[in-house]
């Protein structure tokens, strides 16, 4: 899978992209990642990206001929991409989405800068609009970042362990809710044991204890996940029998 950054500060990605899991998977050919300066794509001697906003108001505006220029040289590096802006008004980020975006050959991450892009440039070129959280940030570099975290964690062979993605929080594996508290040596630690079902060999019933578990954890920290949750008429009565009620809760085949 390939990914073009663009961005006014490509230096911001050096170090995280030279590090963990995402400079392994580019060491090992499943992923290509180039970032490109918006301001080389300016046509002016003083290389702007931003302009003063028409109508007045505060702030500057991302110009649209230097982001244009940039997404279709980096069109020109796969073909079929899909063009993604990191903004605030944009659709959240989660793991649906994420999954939806690692099934794609090639992103165009846009990284939005002071007020925004130019409205044409948005309708223009981008397919995409991903928002992280309900929240500001100086740039969408860092969003960018978390995007692509996000997404190159799922390709396959990216992971040490085929499984891990397919059951972590928010995934189709934790049924939408969050995961089971987990453990590890020593066996006591602080005072706390390790519950004893989980040192059991029962591997049956370490996964009910986890199931159930991972369902308490969910209610108590997330509860406007569970109606969400897909869950079969087993694993409800197995909550019912545990004395575990849900205000509402997705049903999904037996």
């Amino acid at each position: 899978m390939r990914f073009d950054i663009l961005t006014i500060f490509p230096d911001f990605f050096v170090s995280p992209l030279g590090a963990g899991m995402i400079r392994r998977a580019v060491q090992d050919g499943l992923v290509v990642i180039q970032t490109h300066n918006i301001r080389d794509y300016a046509t002016d001697k003083h290389a702007m990206t931003d302009d003063r906003p028409f109508g007045g108001g505060e702030g500057m505006v991302m110009k649209p001929e230097p982001l244009a220029a940039a997404v279709e040289q980096a069109r020109g590096n796969g073909g079929d991409a899909r063009v993604v802006l990191l903004t605030p008004q944009g659709r959240t980020l989660n793991q649906r989405l994420a999954e939806e975006l690692a099934g794609e050959k090639q992103l165009i991450l846009v990284c939005g800068r002071y007020e925004g892009v130019d409205e044409r440039f948005r309708a223009a070129y981008v397919d995409l609009e991903v928002s992280i959280g309900d929240y500001v940030l100086t740039g969408g570099e860092p969003a960018a970042l978390v995007l692509l975290d996000s997404v190159i964690r799922l390709l396959p062979g990216v992971l040490g362990c085929g499984d891990s993605a397919e059951n972590d929080t928010f995934s189709r594996g934790s049924r939408g809710g969050l995961k089971y508290p987990q453990y590890t040596r020593p066996r006591i630690f602080a005072g706390r044991e390790v519950p004893d079902v989980l040192l059991s060999g029962d591997h049956a019933a370490i996964e009910r204890w986890r199931f159930l578990a991972a369902v308490r954890r969910t209610i108590s920290r997330r509860p406007e996940l569970v109606a969400a949750m897909e869950l079969t008429p087993a694993e409800l009565k197995l909550l019912r029998e545990n004395g575990i009620s849900l205000p509402s809760a997705g049903v999904g085949g037996d």
